[in-house]
């Protein structure tokens, strides 16, 4: 006992410990699971797609040895009305004397028919005039102590005679025969002159039962012929022991509603399924009944079961071979890393070359050596931003010296222009004046929304009187909207852009439109233009690049676009959002909404 709470302990440390252990037992479940269920699956859905076809098949089957049956019973039915075409019979069957030459007639008739089918034990006719009985049975099978059972005849057609009666299961000695009575009637009148009763052997029966039944007794198979409405039992394959214990159908539990169908149950001991088919000869309910064991109905799910075993094991023993290699080829790679990391923690960066592989593990090396280089690098790339920062200072600390000094020369030419009475000219001046000295204003970072304003009605002014009579704009604001702080210059970004590549790049006309609301909760600031506009990609990469969290810089005018949703996401994030749409020379739309809990009022 101790040797096994040992040994399970070590698997378990081993499960612990190793990874080949992990990567085995996970590839074995992995393989195992999914096969045992697939296994199940198909199992399943095979045994009731062969239980389906078999019952559909079998029922196919029973249709046509149903027709044969029925077939078979319009015979006898046509063989029993065989005296109404002898008028001599006729005459002899009418008369009410004992006649020993009709008498004679008579046996003779009986005889024949008796002599028709060799599956005939016995014809017997009954007249109810005289009392007679002619029989001709077969004595070397029935007997000559054997009574025939007795029929109750009608005195006349109108009693009701059902056509049913005229058939049902009989026995003689220990034979089980369908005994078959018809009323001899004279027609045109009701009267009823006698009975013609035929004890038809199951022979012919048995010929044409044989092809339903596809397997040996010996398996388990039944079929079975039931007549009436109450169901009698006239036939049942299989020896005479087997055919000795068969259960009536109500013993058997059988419940059919339908004209076909099958039930579930069980017979004889074994388990299986009841295959039924109802049909009527005339008036006469038959009901044909094949048993099949539900080991015949399973064989060939069983046979599905045994093949996908044998898939499984040997998918088993190519997961085990698998999971060696990989386990190789994967654990190769970790102990080097594991030696690096070892190396990384006395101190030495200095962890050799990263290999060539392109799989996740090679891009873990990758990333391993990507990271021991950013630790190495960590404080310099942080001083190199420190120093960028005071360099970006000391440029904006330069670049004022260029505004200051146009400002004042500006100034100069104005006061110039008013001396020689250029109005306009000074007008233009002045407004130049103050969007510089608004841009170039690097200390103040957030301003009232009517300074905003007015700065771009001055940057509109500019352009309209360069554009002349091609350019157009309008600007709508509220009063309580103009006291709200914002970021300073992120309107003329927005109106530059759409000047520069909505109509220089365009026709060179168009109108510009500036609609800023106040709606719950948030500014909403619309820049609408009909120039060139954007297409579809364009705005995609300017999407893109504000989820990358990218700036414009360098080369390109101006803050631009892209900066200034950058600087409101910074400022305002998450609560802001934006939009661009654009229909080329018709409509392009950009909208920002910012939230007003985190927007300052200056009154």
């Amino acid at each position: 006992m101790h040797f096994l709470f040992h040994k399970k302990g070590s698997a378990y440390m081993w499960l612990k410990k190793s990874l080949f252990a992990k990567l085995l037992v996970g590839m074995l479940i992995s393989a195992v699971i999914p096969l045992s269920l697939s296994i199940v699956i198909s199992y399943k859905t095979t045994s009731r797609s062969v239980e389906h076809q078999l019952i559909e098949l079998n029922q196919n089957t029973m249709d046509g040895g149903m027709d044969n049956i029925k077939r078979y019973l319009n015979d006898l039915n046509h063989l029993s009305v065989s005296f109404y075409h002898d008028q001599t019979l006729m005459r002899y069957l009418k008369s009410a004397d004992v006649v020993p030459v009709q008498t004679l007639f008579i046996s003779d008739q009986v005889a024949g028919i008796y002599n028709n089918r060799p599956e005939f034990r016995s014809v017997r006719y009954i007249s109810s005039l005289t009392g007679q009985t002619f029989t001709k049975s077969d004595l070397t099978q029935v007997g000559v102590t054997i009574p025939l059972p007795a029929v109750t005849i009608p005195r006349n057609e109108e009693e009701g005679w059902e056509k049913d009666k005229g058939y049902e299961v009989a026995t003689i000695g220990k034979e089980r025969v369908l005994a078959f009575h018809r009323p001899l009637v004279d027609y045109p009148s009701t009267l009823v002159l006698g009975m013609l009763s035929f004890y038809v052997g199951l022979d012919e029966l048995k010929r044409l039962m044989r092809p339903l039944s596809v397997s040996e007794p010996s398996e388990g198979e039944s079929v079975m012929l039931y007549i009436r409405q109450d169901l009698q039992l006239l036939y049942a394959s299989g020896s005479e022991e087997e055919t000795a214990q068969v259960p009536e159908a109500s013993s058997v539990g059988l419940r059919m509603e339908e004209n076909r169908g099958s039930i579930n149950g069980n017979m004889n001991g074994r388990n299986g399924v009841f295959i039924y088919v109802r049909d009527k000869y005339q008036d006469l309910p038959l009901t044909m009944v094949k048993f099949i064991p539900a080991s015949a109905v399973n064989e060939s799910a069983n046979r599905t079961l045994n093949r996908s075993l044998v898939i499984q094991f040997i998918a088993v023993a190519f997961v085990l071979v698998l999971a060696s290699i990989l386990s190789y080829v994967t654990i190769s790679p970790v102990k080097r890393l594991l030696r690096s990391i070892a190396r990384v923690e006395t101190g030495n960066f200095d962890v050799g070359p990263v290999t060539g592989r392109k799989d996740e593990l090679g891009v873990l090396e990758h990333r391993f050596h990507t990271m021991i280089g950013s630790l190495d690098d960590l404080m310099n790339r942080e001083y190199r931003n420190r120093l960028e920062l005071s360099t970006a200072r000391l440029k904006m600390l330069q670049a004022q010296i260029n505004p200051h000094f146009l400002y004042n020369t500006l100034q100069s030419i104005g006061t110039l222009a008013l001396r020689h009475g250029s109005d306009e000219i000074s007008d233009k001046i002045a407004e130049l004046g103050a969007i510089l000295r608004y841009s170039m204003d690097f200390e103040t970072e957030t301003v009232p929304l009517h300074k905003e304003i007015q700065h771009i009605e001055h940057y509109m002014s500019l352009q309209t009187g360069r554009f002349k009579n091609k350019l157009s704009y309008t600007l709508s604001c509220p009063v309580e909207a103009r006291h709200v702080q914002v970021p300073k210059m992120i309107l003329q970004p927005l109106v530059e852009n759409s000047i520069v590549h909505g109509m220089e790049k365009g026709t060179g006309t168009g109108t510009l439109h500036i609609a800023i609301e106040l709606i719950p909760a948030q500014l909403c600031i619309r820049v609408m233009d009909n120039g060139k506009g954007m297409d579809a990609a364009v705005i995609d990469r300017i999407r893109l690049e504000y989820a990358a969290r990218q700036l414009h810089t360098g080369q390109e005018r101006g803050i631009g676009l892209i900066n200034v949703l950058q600087r409101l996401r910074l400022q305002y994030d998450p609560g802001f959002t934006w939009d661009i749409q654009s229909v080329p020379y018709e409509a392009t739309v950009i909208t920002l909404r910012i939230p007003l809990e985190s927007i300052p009022m200056n009154y």
